[in-house]
């Protein structure tokens, strides 16, 4: 078991925003999991870290943990990334293996460590020692900088489309034949939008917090690589229940509207959004597959949904979330959980290995980080992962959105296209690009 990192008080509350640009906006392999602008509730952890093995990650159990006390649910593990095209592959569908220019999977083993509680407004630093925990605890508290920086952003044009509108569409019509076939009940159906540039990821993870902020907003680099994310959906949570149990708990989104122009406006779309037949019949599967895969890990007869349907609202959409929880076999690693889940079934339909394999054919392409999963894993096994959506990840010259949505029999594609280009008009303006003509 690797020795915790010790712990030291920060003396006041410190906007994470400033202790980011003070300490780390420099670093190479450096990240910051955050609770988004003005949040009132919930954690942000910054620090940086070394590259590590996914084995040591995934060899971790997921034992009880202590969420929630002084030091907060996470202090001290792994944080990073893991890719769709490997996990689609462990899964067993055809994956595409083509070089996408990013590690299809980054972990950073946490040297040092800030931790936010949004809520009690107390902040703590660890590191390896006393002494270095006190100094990273002195050093946050005098980080009266200004925020990250977020200059002007550079008018790069339309980014480049992997499909047309056009194209586009006639893939969402042969997944409606697959689904007309029997083959497939929904399936999720993905492009993605590039941009031919090199890009500061600071500068641009600024604008893309302050214009969408989530509360799983992310940013992740090592070396010359990064993601930064917005991303509104949690897939996996593993923390002690009131017995001592782990527990697991996954957030599925299936469904979405662009906010209105105005209150009454913005109301009538969350009530469409809430009655529409299609979307509700979307979740609803997505919620069932999540029940089967939760079923694999965890003790027969504690798998069930806490929430069904339920509207929530963000900057630039409202979507439609649901919950399902388990409570996890003892002797569970992160390794086993990851197999039983990933790829989430909000990225590819159901039922799943069909799905997969009928997306890589329509897709032709790999998806890369989009649509995978990135956050922390702590030592004693409690993690929190979210869904690599309305994200941007970072090459050397050049940077990528992903987008997609679910399709079912009672698909518009008009309508679907139409959703792709709310989804990644957020990113792409953070990016200093527009969506190319049609989106």
């Amino acid at each position: 078991m690797t020795e915790p990192l010790a712990a030291a008080a920060v003396a006041h509350w410190v906007d994470p925003s400033s202790v980011f640009a003070a300490l780390f906006a420099d670093e190479p392999h450096v990240f910051w999991l955050d609770a988004g602008p003005d949040a009132g509730d919930g954690w942000s952890w910054m620090g940086v870290g070394v590259p590590d093995y996914a084995a040591r990650v995934r060899a971790t159990a997921c034992a009880p943990g202590a969420s929630g006390s002084e030091g907060g649910p996470f202090r001290g593990g792994w944080v990073g990334w893991a890719g769709y095209d490997d996990a689609a592959a462990r899964a067993g569908a055809p994956a595409s293996h083509a070089d996408d220019g990013v590690p299809p999977e980054v972990w950073l083993r946490v040297a040092r460590l800030i931790a936010f509680d949004h809520a009690r407004r107390r902040v703590r630093a660890y590191a390896s020692t006393p002494e270095a925990a006190a100094a990273l605890a002195a050093a946050a508290a005098a980080a009266t900088s200004s925020p990250v920086r977020s200059a002007p952003v550079d008018a790069r044009g339309a980014a480049r489309a992997r499909h047309a509108p056009d194209e586009y569409a006639a893939l969402i019509e042969r997944c409606r034949d697959a689904i007309r076939e029997g083959d497939a009940y929904q399936l999720c159906l993905t492009t993605r939008f590039e941009v031919e540039a090199s890009v500061d990821p600071v500068e641009v993870y600024a604008r893309l917090r302050r214009a969408t902020p989530a509360h799983h907003g992310g940013f992740v680099r090592s070396g010359e690589h990064a993601l930064l994310s917005a991303s509104p959906e949690q897939f996996l949570r593993v923390e002690r229940s009131a017995d001592g149990a782990a527990t697991v708990r996954t957030r599925p989104i299936k469904g979405t509207r662009p906010r209105g122009a105005d209150a009454v406006a913005d109301a009538a779309l969350a009530d469409e959004l809430r009655a529409s037949e299609k979307e509700r019949a979307e979740n609803v599967m997505i919620v069932d597959l999540m029940r089967n895969d939760l079923s694999r890990v965890c003790v027969p007869g504690t798998v069930g949904v806490d929430a069904l349907l339920e509207v929530e609202s963000y900057p630039a959409v409202h979507q439609l979330v649901s919950t399902v929880s388990g409570r996890l076999e003892p002797a569970t690693t992160v390794g086993a959980l990851v197999d039983a889940t990933f790829p989430a079934g909000s990225m590819t339909g159901a039922p799943k290995l069909s799905a997969m394999t009928i997306l890589h054919t329509l897709e032709a392409a790999p998806r890369g980080v989009f649509s995978g999963c990135f956050g922390w894993v702590g030592d004693d096994g409690t993690l929190d992962l979210a869904m690599v959506i309305r994200s941007i990840v970072v090459r050397r010259d050049s940077a990528y959105v992903g987008a997609g949505g679910g399709i079912t029999w009672r698909s518009d594609a008009a309508a679907e296209v139409a959703e792709v280009g709310i989804k990644a008009r957020g990113p792409l303006a953070a990016l200093g690009a527009a969506l190319p003509p049609g989106w």
